[in-house]
């Protein structure tokens, strides 16, 4: 049994099933990821977690201590929220060793446990202002260090990061990773942002609809996505999806064939999927001298790189291109990609063939 196992978790809400037989293990030290769009039951298993919520049906295990119907404060666990929750009559140094008062840990013991986490996350200078006088960030890190003060079996985060701008985001999540790194005590981070969830965890669970669709490494699932779910929600921009059809012993999308790699061949014969979705990867597309013809409709120009939308007979498909184009848009251009890097599913269940 890892340091958090959760075995077919379900909750229930009147007729309404909001998680549907989750089953996740991971050891002593990882970072977990839960990602999902809104709706799919990522908060609410965290609070089953958390003991914040109960479930109908499964268990959930702590090490070897089955937890799931312990109250929070028994599991040795410590929760940074989205919104912070700090206590805005308290300065910063009381709001962090709050929960160490309430566990009558001893006042040298508290004082010691604030300097260290507060060097930690460089708010040494900030120890006795108000959350009111700090800006979202500065409180962040305070709820951050109120967790790390307790040194706990287990840490949780929700959403933390949501409320920031984009460039506090990337700062703050670059110390999340360091502190973790430092720490290495078993986390579990809820998130919607799936460049989060790829920076950041060991393994992650791609949630939908109450379920996991995925679970694995980061690698693993951008290389290798499990569903077209998966396969669109993980990676910006999305991959292109083209409708296909099978043709003998490959596929084609409005009369145009598609590579396949051999391994992709064998298994489309096993597999009795009328539909498909041919998947790709917008850095797996390249400009060519030939190819398939199209039209280039639209660029997004980031700086290092190049968004492309060029419109061909398959569909519109998105390229990234590095740095900036001589390409304008109206022109008529050409693009191939390479078998190895196509992607496969099934048109009805959306499951990966080969």
């Amino acid at each position: 049994m890892g340091a958090l196992t959760i075995a077919n978790v379900r909750k229930t809400f009147g007729q309404v099933e909001i998680l549907k037989g989750i089953d996740i293990d991971i050891e002593a030290g990882e970072f977990l990821i839960l990602v999902g769009p809104s709706g799919c039951g990522k908060s609410t298993l965290l609070n089953i977690i958390a003991g914040l919520e109960l479930p109908t049906d499964g268990s959930v295990s702590i090490g070897d201590r089955d937890v799931t119907y312990e109250a929070p404060k028994d599991r040795d666990i410590a929760m940074v929220f989205q919104s912070y929750a700090l206590y805005p009559n308290m300065n910063v140094a009381q709001n962090i060793a709050f929960g160490l008062e309430m566990r009558k840990v001893p006042k040298d013991k508290r004082d010691e446990a604030v300097q260290r986490v507060a060097k930690m996350l460089q708010i040494v200078p900030l120890l006795d202002r108000k959350p009111g006088q700090l800006s979202g960030g500065q409180r962040q890190r305070v709820a951050m260090g109120r967790a790390l003060a307790r040194d706990p079996k287990l840490f949780l985060f929700d959403e933390p990061l949501s409320n920031l701008d984009a460039k506090l985001r990337v700062e703050m999540r670059a110390e999340i990773k360091l502190l973790h790194q430092r720490t290495k005590t078993t986390t579990v981070y809820v998130t919607h942002d799936q460049v989060e969830a790829m920076t950041l965890g060991d393994r992650i669970a791609v949630m939908s609809g109450g379920r996991v669709e995925q679970f694995g490494t980061p690698e693993d699932i951008y290389a290798r996505p499990a569903t077209k779910f998966v396969a669109e929600f993980i990676g910006s921009p999305a991959m292109n999806m083209i409708p296909a059809v099978r043709t003998g012993t490959g596929v084609s999308a409005n009369g145009v064939d598609l590579p396949l790699t051999a391994p992709q061949r064998d298994a489309l014969q096993k597999s009795a999927a009328g539909k498909l979705t041919y998947g790709l990867r917008p850095e797996s597309v390249q400009f060519s001298a030939d190819g398939v013809a199209g039209t280039l409709r639209f660029t997004e120009p980031t700086g290092p790189e190049t968004y492309a939308t060029v419109e061909t007979a398959v569909g519109n498909l998105t390229l990234r291109v590095p740095g900036y184009m001589a390409a304008k848009v109206g022109d008529a251009v050409h693009v191939k990609w390479a078998a190895e890097a196509t992607h496969l599913f099934d048109g009805e269940s959306g499951k990966r063939i080969g």
